[in-house]
């Protein structure tokens, strides 16, 4: 079986460029099946790593990041005040065995990711969706705390 690097391993930086197959023809393929190493199950790379795309509005942070496939009982969001913790796990549905694949691309098994966020949020508001495999978790940000003036009683 060729166990091509994923578009998610390319995303995370999990592999390099020169560790992609390309394989062009019927013999590269061949070829190409010879050489392959299965992954190892000593491989320091135990979890998946989600790939986000963090922003800003006046008012929230927004956490996007690509889940397709994932059921919502399957996430497990972890938020503080300066950090967010997403952990899940993607389900192979089918028992195809190893042999019998040309390709195997897609990424299957647990992720994690933890993003630390430039600004403090209010946990107790934050809101997580998911649309069209679109993870999107809103986290508002704390009020800026305006100058308060305190008058000094006399206790006497």
């Amino acid at each position: 079986m060729i166990q091509k690097p994923s578009f998610f391993d390319k995303l995370t930086g999990s592999i390099s460029s020169n560790d992609e197959n390309d394989i062009t023809t019927h013999k590269d393929f061949a070829d190409a099946k010879k050489n392959i190493k299965s992954p190892s199950k000593s491989s320091t790379h135990n979890e998946g790593q989600l790939v986000v795309d963090v922003y800003q509005t006046a008012d929230e942070i927004i956490i996007k990041s690509t889940i397709a496939g994932i059921d919502p009982e399957d996430l497990d969001i972890n938020i503080g005040n300066d950090m967010v913790t997403i952990k899940g796990k993607r389900h192979k549905e089918e028992s195809i065995k190893m042999e019998d694949y040309f390709y195997q691309e897609c990424y299957w098994g647990n992720f994690a990711r933890s993003i630390i966020l430039p600004v403090d949020i209010e946990p107790d508001k934050a809101d997580a969706s998911i649309k069209n495999g679109i993870l999107t978790i809103k986290l508002p940000k704390i009020e800026k705390i305006k100058t308060k003036k305190l008058k000094v009683k006399s206790e006497d």
